[in-house]
């Protein structure tokens, strides 16, 4: 996969945060933030389907009432 080089302005405090966690898991800060990035994208899909399933089980029964039990 080509790569893609990104520029970002960061606080000192945030930088070296980053430089330490990325040191702490033996990773290179490119690959470091390309984890996160990666991480951050996947956890808001799972959130939305964790959600639904919540809410769907939530109110299963008034689904049921309104629309009548179809399974």
């Amino acid at each position: 996969m080509a790569k893609t080089q990104l520029n970002v302005r960061v606080d000192e405090s945030t930088a070296q945060a980053a430089r330490q966690r990325a040191l702490q898991r033996g990773l290179s800060m490119n690959r470091y933030i390309e984890e996160l990035v990666k991480q951050d994208a996947g956890e808001a899909g799972r959130t939305f389907v964790d959600a639904a399933a919540d809410f769907m089980k939530q109110y299963e029964s008034v689904f049921a009432e309104e629309f009548g039990d179809k399974r």
